[in-house]
């Protein structure tokens, strides 16, 4: 009743100060947007829902915008392995070295070395994280006369001549150019919110170019797995996603459509399957971004020798000290200017012990380019100390 009175009082203000018209104006103008609300709520599910309707051929001929449109479609949800191989597909390509092999004067040869292996477009500039070791031919640093061709194939069938623009032999991760346009560029992720048993998705192409493209899955198996590779440890995430030769440098993608690894390594071993490795990205992203701006990674230690561990029985057949035989001295580097020499054994650093490559990493990975230590090596069958100042890598 309250109520009623309320509603009468109210028409009766508004039709003395303004009219039956102005009334029946205003009545109708809140009709008007009442249904421009509810049409623009309507016509948002429309077009939702056409979003969601667009044809596979349209998907294939773009997927920029297949991105787009999966983005919005899943929203805060988890990708199925179609959606995130279609989201991130377009963006892993091929990379092929190809290595004029020299003529031997005495047994011939020549001839041309391939490798094979993946890479992700990170950039719509064109550039492409890869693994050291799939490019290290293309390095100047490993062949100054640069008769290497590098090349790089689009899942779009384009193709074109990549050029080296930077490499961390120390990290397995590398950086090649390319100069063409409209290129699908990975969404990267953050591996620290990785979860072990979560879904893992590797892209990449196993064997070579032949099987380009090639999507598996699994699950992410162990994170922060330490494991040595040459004389350098990595610190990676371990995944049951097949892994192959020829996957290196591709990406390991989570549930939401996003690169959390760079896929590097596999343990082949007879009767073994489910370990392959991957790069955390959250790793990987500093040294990238250090590679696109520098060529190299800014202030890491150098030391510049080449050396070969004396093992404990070469050691005393020998009767050698065990440390690092020092097979090669770089010029103008903190080893040549410390007065190391070829055939010294360097068996101290920084009051350290050192028997291994490992040992001696680790002490050096302690220091910045322009620290100096105190290193001990032995020479002629007598220990010599020298003042070491690193160098920076490059």
């Amino acid at each position: 009743m309250e109520t009623d009175n309320r509603r009468l009082a109210w028409k009766k203000f508004w039709k003395k100060r303004y009219g039956t018209r102005k009334v029946l104006f205003l009545m109708i103008l809140t009709v008007v947007i009442t249904g421009l609300t509810v049409g623009g709520i309507l016509s948002g599910n429309y077009i939702s829902k056409l979003k969601q309707e667009v044809t596979p051929d349209e998907q294939r001929l773009n997927p920029l915008k297949n991105d787009r449109l999966l983005n919005a479609a899943q929203a805060g949800d988890k990708l199925s392995v179609v959606q995130i191989a279609e989201k991130v597909g377009p963006s892993i390509v091929g990379i092929r070295t190809t290595v004029q092999a020299p003529v031997d004067q005495l047994f011939g040869g020549g001839g041309k070395n391939r490798a094979e292996g993946s890479g992700i477009i990170i950039t719509e500039q064109g550039y492409i994280m890869t693994n050291y070791h799939v490019v290290q031919a293309a390095d100047p640093r490993n062949n100054p006369k640069g008769k290497v061709l590098l090349e790089v194939f689009l899942p779009d069938k384009r193709k074109a001549t990549a050029t080296f623009v930077g490499g961390d032999s120390l990290n397995d991760l590398a950086v090649i150019k390319v100069n063409l346009r409209n290129l699908p560029v990975a969404e990267l992720g953050d591996s620290d919110q990785l979860k072990v048993g979560a879904l893992a998705v590797a892209i990449g192409n196993p064997l070579g170019l032949e099987f380009a493209g090639s999507v598996t899955s699994g699950v992410i198996s162990a994170l922060n797995r330490t494991i040595m590779l040459q004389d350098r440890e990595l610190e990676l995430i371990q995944t049951d996603a097949a892994i192959n030769p020829g996957n290196s440098g591709g990406a390991l993608v989570d549930e939401n459509g996003k690169v959390v690894g760079v896929n590097t390594i596999k343990i082949s071993v007879s009767g073994v399957e489910g370990l392959g490795f991957a790069i955390p990205i959250n790793n990987a992203r500093p040294i990238v971004e250090e590679l696109m701006k520098h060529g190299y990674v800014r202030g890491r230690p150098y030391i510049g020798v080449s050396g070969q561990e004396i093992p404990k029985e070469i050691a005393r057949r020998y009767n050698l000290p065990e440390g690092i035989y020092i097979a090669d001295v770089t010029p103008n580097t903190g080893a040549a200017k410390a007065g190391i020499k070829k055939n010294d054994i360097l068996i101290s650093m920084a009051g350290q012990r050192i028997m291994t490559m490992r040992q001696l990493n680790a002490v050096k990975m302690r220091y910045k380019a322009g620290d100096k230590v105190k290193v001990v090596v032995v020479r002629n069958n007598r220990k010599v100390g020298l003042n070491l100042t690193f160098s920076e890598a490059r």
